[in-house]
């Protein structure tokens, strides 16, 4: 089941859609506050990463992993996404925890062909 439209309007108003945004990634969302990524909404399901202060905030809400091969994310059940202020804790620390994105590299300029003049082969 993808993720409805209706579940990341209701993810971003428990947020209070500060300064989070999500953007359609692989048929669901991605999640991104500051430019960072900081999880996935799989499933009408909330994936945050796990860091080591989130574990602080977080406690005891499951781990899974929002898709086959991805690490283990913080599961937020529905129940929790009505405490706003909870929420917009645990995706402070999470996003102050992770690195800055990496440059995005500059496309190179194609290069030029050299004409082909008689003489020059």
């Amino acid at each position: 089941m993808a993720t409805t439209k209706e579940f990341t309007e209701e993810v971003l108003d428990a947020l209070g859609a500060r300064d989070v945004r999500v953007r359609p990634m692989f048929g669901e969302y991605g999640i991104y506050c500051d430019n960072k990524f900081l999880g996935s909404l799989c499933d009408n399901t909330l994936f945050i990463k796990i860091t080591t202060a989130g574990v602080g905030v977080a406690g005891d809400v499951a781990r899974e992993s929002p898709y086959p091969g991805a690490a283990l994310h913080f599961a937020i059940p529905p129940s929790l996404l009505k405490d706003s202020d909870w929420l917009y804790e645990l995706v402070r620390v999470t996003v102050d925890a992770l690195p800055l994105p990496k440059p995005r590299a500059q496309p190179r300029a194609k290069a030029k062909a050299k004409p082909v003049t008689e003489g020059n082969n």
